[in-house]
């Protein structure tokens, strides 16, 4: 698919695909499926024929069946115009998506489940936005406002959990990861599917996540679902496997080893004005004060357990003070470090000496807490055991992880306002094009005239609101009438 340049903005983007030429290849993974493949891809075929606006094909990809499946599969690709059959050696059903959609030369690429679980009459809404241009990915979700869905509670349950587990933690807006109904831009996933590693049924989840995090946009369409009853997925294994599949991708993320932004660039869909800053942000992490709460639970849970084993490890040798000082001051250094780059999303030189300063003062305050609950704690029974020494310790190491925790975003946000306060005042301030006027009332109740103009990048535009500053673009200007109501100009 080609790409345009929109007129002012100054973006690469993907452009429309006439629907005349734009062809659908809708792929049907299977894995012993003998019994439901026929029905489904002849019911599939009569839609597609009757109903369907755009050139399509479709490909039974058998995942190492064991029954009679490849045998059905390969007679229908005879007997069915644009059906096609294609055999894994391998199982996993996001090794045989990954497979034929990198293999495939149509406009858009899509899937569903064998079962037809989703309700036909989504596909079009499904990949128009593909089509035209203006979205990458596409997903049915059963759990939108507008969607109809039959199955059971305990089904529900999950999925929900799952999707709530993936907003909390992996902050992912998408609201159904895992509904067997989707579809994405042929040259998308030449992209983004190399960068994919899970091969099972997390293959859904990394796609999307890794998508938005790419700045991918990620059209939804609520669908019409029914359970199927004869489902032979193991739930309790593809949970474990999801979450295991959700710490490595994490664990990518924060460690910056996925080449998000490239991906970004190439598929044109850069932020309209990217941002620079001086202290860079780890791609991907939130600043939003929740999510920064729960990063941080995270690292302090981590801290705690190396603090509590370190601990164990240096008391019979040290003794009890001793083991404390060190085990803390370990943690600290590290619990410091770590939390800059995850919790905070902070990379780069700027501003890291004084954080680890301010994390060594929290270690002080620390050190006295816990130091003065052990002294404390053997002055009231100087035989106590060790393993009430260490619940003592973890209790007072955790208020001094709140108090981290306060004393680090405060530090890091002076940094960033800093940062940002020096931009400022290297601001050119001799573009005419660019003005900025701010008005208000002077001390003699009379309306102040308006100020010089002063560029801001948009970098600077948090630190600006902060200081009521309102940059305009263009020859624009904000003035205040006689009457005291504002007019913009």
């Amino acid at each position: 698919m080609t790409t345009i340049e929109q007129r002012g903005l100054g973006r690469v983007g993907p452009a429309a695909v006439d629907p005349a030429i734009a062809t659908v290849e809708v792929v049907i993974p299977v894995y012993n499926e003998e019994r439901e493949l026929e029905h489904s891809v002849r019911r599939l075929y009569d839609y597609l024929g009757h109903y369907f606006p755009y050139g399509w094909s479709i490909t039974i990809a058998d995942n190492a069946s064991t029954d009679a499946t490849p045998t059905i599969a390969a007679r229908l690709a005879e007997e069915l115009d644009h059906v096609r059959f294609r055999r894994l050696e391998a199982k996993g059903r996001g090794r045989a998506l990954k497979t034929v959609w990198l293999e495939s030369d149509a406009t858009v690429v899509a899937y569903m489940d064998v079962d037809l679980s989703t309700d036909l009459n989504g596909l079009i809404p499904l990949v128009a936005p593909l089509i035209s241009g203006h979205s990458d990915l596409a997903i049915g979700s059963r759990l939108a406002r507008s969607a109809r869905v039959v199955r059971g509670s305990k089904r529900e349950f999950i999925s929900r959990s799952y999707n709530l587990l993936l907003r909390t933690f992996m902050r992912a807006h998408f609201s159904d990861a895992q509904c067997g109904f989707k579809a994405m831009r042929t040259d998308v996933a030449r992209r983004l599917l190399p960068l994919v590693e899970d091969t099972g049924w997390f293959f859904d989840t990394e796609v999307l996540v890794l998508a938005e995090r790419s700045g991918l946009r990620v059209h939804e369409v609520p669908v019409d679902w029914i359970d199927d009853p004869d489902s032979r997925v193991d739930i309790v294994a593809t949970a474990l496997a999801d979450v295991r599949g959700c710490g490595r991708v994490a664990r990518a993320l924060a460690t910056g080893t996925l080449p998000i932004s490239e991906v970004r660039t190439a598929l044109g869909r850069s932020p309209l004005q990217p941002q620079q800053h001086e202290t860079r942000r780890v791609a991907g992490v939130s600043t939003v004060l929740l999510g920064q709460l729960v990063r941080f639970g995270v690292v302090g849970i981590a801290s705690t357990i190396a603090y509590a084993l370190l601990y164990l490890v240096m008391r019979p040798e040290l003794g009890a003070q001793a083991a404390n000082l060190l085990s803390l001051l370990i943690t600290a250094v590290l619990n410091t470090a770590i939390n800059r780059r995850f919790t905070f999303g902070v990379r780069g030189g700027e501003g890291m000496v004084g954080h680890q300063l301010q994390g060594l003062a929290v270690f002080g305050f620390g050190l006295l807490l816990t130091s003065g609950s052990l002294a404390l704690l053997h002055a009231w029974s100087p035989n106590v055991s060790h393993g009430v020494e260490l619940s003592v310790l973890i209790v007072a190491n955790l208020v001094s992880t709140i108090t981290r925790f306060a004393v680090l975003r405060w530090g890091i946000w002076r940094t960033r306002a800093a940062a940002s306060a020096r931009r400022v005042d290297q601001a050119p301030i001799d573009r005419p094009d660019a003005e900025m006027a701010v008005t208000g009332v002077s001390g003699a109740g009379r309306p102040a005239a308006a100020l010089p103009a002063v560029e801001l990048a948009d970098t600077d535009r948090e630190l600006a609101d902060r200081q009521s500053v309102i940059p305009l673009r263009g020859p624009r200007r904000i003035t205040t009438t006689p009457t005291g109501t504002e007019r913009t100009e």
